[in-house]
C-alpha cells in the first residue's frame, strides 16, 4: 500500500476539507494522493483476485486444504471450500 506518511497526509487533508476548506494548491495535492492510493489499491486489489481459487468438489476442497496445510496457512487466511 501507501506509505505512512503519505496515508495521514490524505487524511489530514480531509479533515481539514471538512471544517474549513481547501486551498487550490492543497485540492491538488489531495488529488494527487488520493491517485496514488487509487493505483496501489486497485494493484494490490487485483493480486487479490487472481490469487482465488474456484473449488467445486468437496474431494477438490480437500486437496487444497492438505496442500496448504503442508504450506503452512490457506491461501486466503480461511480455509479452501466449497461450502457458502
Amino acid at each position: 500500500m501507501l506509505e505512512q506518511k503519505k496515508m495521514d497526509r490524505i487524511n489530514e487533508l480531509a479533515r481539514k476539507s471538512k471544517k474549513e476548506g481547501l486551498s487550490g494548491e492543497e485540492k491538488r495535492e489531495q488529488h494527487e494522493l488520493r491517485q496514488e492510493y487509487l493505483v496501489k489499491f486497485r494493484s494490490a486489489f487485483r493480486i487479490q483476485l487472481d490469487s482465488i481459487q474456484r473449488v467445486d468438489t468437496p474431494e477438490e476442497a480437500e486437496r487444497l486444504r492438505r496442500k496448504y496445510a503442508l504450506q503452512g496457512g490457506s491461501p486466503s487466511g480461511r480455509d479452501a471450500s466449497c461450502e457458502n
